[in-house]
């Protein structure tokens, strides 16, 4: 299962049957059993694509939030983590050791729509103890997947 799970997890979760197939040495149908069985069991939590906003004309803006939390008796961060969590906007959410307890990734379509959502839905929130926010200015790799710039790429290969 191991296996398995680090192919479909190096292809990006772009399955083809056949090949994992042929590399597992297993039927087709056993292979499709597997993976039936890893969603079921969400082993497999789902599948993703990775969108280079930058090469669109959308404008997304993504911040890492930092916070300091004062744990909820008897339920830890996992109150707090869900209340957080629950908002669209939150793209990720960490439970981290070191100074911070807990790191929410955000995106918003400006600055100013992410200072206003740390400032009206996170910090006033009454265990969160304190904020710090990271804006991501440029993605180089996310999920395995090396970002490109086009232009820069096409320089180098063409200076000699």
């Amino acid at each position: 299962m191991d296996d398995l799970l680090r192919i479909l997890d190096k292809e990006q979760g772009v399955v083809d049957i056949a090949k994992i197939s042929r590399m597992l040495g297993i039927s087709m149908n056993d292979v499709e059993e597997k993976i039936d069985d890893l969603e079921r069991n969400h082993i497999i939590a789902g599948y993703k694509t990775i969108v280079n906003w930058d090469k669109t004309d959308r404008e997304v803006v993504t911040a890492l939030i930092d916070l300091r939390v004062t744990p909820q008796r008897g339920e830890g961060f996992d109150k707090v983590a869900k209340r957080i969590y629950n908002y669209p906007q939150v793209r990720a959410l960490y439970l981290m050791s070191g100074a911070y307890d807990l790191s929410v990734m955000i995106e918003g379509k400006s600055m100013k729509e992410i200072a206003l959502f740390v400032a009206q839905k996170l910090a006033p929130m009454e265990s969160v103890i304190s904020t710090t926010t990271h804006f991501v200015l440029k993605k180089y790799k996310e999920e395995g997947i090396i970002f490109k710039d086009d232009e820069k790429d096409a320089r180098q290969v063409i200076t000699i």
